[in-house]
Formats: structure tokens, C-alpha cells, sequence
């Protein structure tokens, strides 16, 4: 997954999450740097705010349209998946087959592909994206039953996800809209060949 990507909105969430520090900052005089802290403090949650707004006025869940991404091209597995707001409601997400990756941008009200798709070598990778994309190949379990997963324990629906290889662990991480908060979730999925060694 590109984890620039997910990481944009998990970044505002924990921002966001970390209330005490902000709290501090509006406590001690504000100087330039103290009030440009605040700014940017108060400019994410008005991101925030009309992300979830815009979140929750969509027709399609995060999971119909990694459906509609991998039915394009039959076989092909989804690497990441990402709500964004820059323009009109859209998913972007990335399936994998072989040594191909697409991307697909997909309108949340209406499920259609609205831009040209996207497609490229893996061999056209940063080395992190390609980490990410090989690991996808160990693992047993498909981002759609983690996003499942995620939103049950969490309580919300995903508006992002995917396959994550940080500090020698490979989780997929699935970012959950509850309420007015955005939630992390991480879940080590099951590898290719482990239930099959543990059985023997």
C-alpha cells in the first residue's frame, strides 16, 4: 500500500487524538510558533469535520468499492484503498496481479470509474510500496475480510486500508470512521503456510 497515502489520514487522526497537547499550547502565551500550532490544530479539524461529513453522505461502503477495483481485473488482489475529498467523494484503490499494479478511481455515490486508469510494473515501485506489495503474497487473508474485521471491533466503517510491513511486522492497517473520530485499526493477518506448519 502506499502508506503516504493512509498515512495522511491516520497522521490527522492521531493529531487530532492527541487533545492534551494541544491543550497545552493554548495554555502558554501565544507567540508565532504557539499560534501557528493552534492554526494548523484547528485547520485539521475542520478537515476532519468535512471528512467525516462527507464520509457519511456517501452511497458505497469502502469494501463494495474495493468489489468493483479487483472485479476489473479478475484475479487481482487490493493493495490499498483510500477515501478522499480533494474533488467529488472517491475511493482510489490499488490492485495487484502478477507483476502488475492498477489504480482505479472509483465515485462513492455512483461506483463508477470516473478517471483513466493507472497502470504500471512493479518494477515502477518505490522499494517500500514493492515491500508492501510482495508481502501481500505471503499472506492467506484479503484487505476486504480485514476492513470487515476492523469495522466490527471499532464500531464504524473504513474509509482506508491496507498492507503495512513497519519494523519487520506486517499488519494490514484499517483506518475506521466512528462517530465524530477516526480509529486505527492494525491486524496481523494469517501467513501463507503458517496454519499448515503449526499442523504438523
Amino acid at each position: 500500500m502506499s502508506k503516504k497515502r493512509l498515512l495522511a489520514i491516520v497522521v490527522l487522526s492521531a493529531t487530532l487524538a492527541a487533545t492534551g497537547a494541544k491543550a497545552d499550547v493554548t495554555h502558554s502565551p501565544l507567540d508565532a510558533a504557539n499560534r501557528g500550532v493552534a492554526a494548523r490544530g484547528d485547520a485539521e479539524e475542520v478537515v476532519l469535520r468535512r471528512l467525516l461529513e462527507q464520509f457519511r453522505a456517501i452511497k458505497m461502503s469502502l469494501s463494495q468499492a474495493v468489489a468493483i477495483a479487483e472485479h476489473l481485473h479478475s484475479g487481482s488482489r487490493t493493495a490499498d484503498v483510500s477515501f478522499e475529498i480533494s474533488g467529488p467523494a472517491i475511493y482510489r484503490v490499488r490492485t495487484v496481479r502478477n507483476e502488475r499494479i492498477w489504480e482505479n478511481v472509483i465515485d462513492a455515490n455512483t461506483g463508477s470509474v470516473t478517471e483513466k486508469e493507472i497502470s504500471s510494473s512493479l518494477r515502477e515501485l518505490d522499494r517500500q510500496d514493492l515491500g508492501n506489495v510482495i508481502a501481500l503474497k505471503s499472506v492467506e487473508q484479503e484487505l476486504s475480510d480485514a476492513v470487515r474485521i476492523a469495522e466490527k471491533a471499532a464500531g464504524g466503517s473504513a474509509l482506508a486500508g491496507g498492507l503495512m510491513k513497519q519494523d519487520g511486522k506486517l499488519n494490514f492497517v484499517v483506518v475506521i470512521a466512528s462517530g465524530d473520530h477516526l480509529k486505527e485499526v492494525m491486524l496481523e493477518p494469517p501467513r501463507v503456510g503458517r496454519e499448515k506448519s503449526a499442523r504438523q
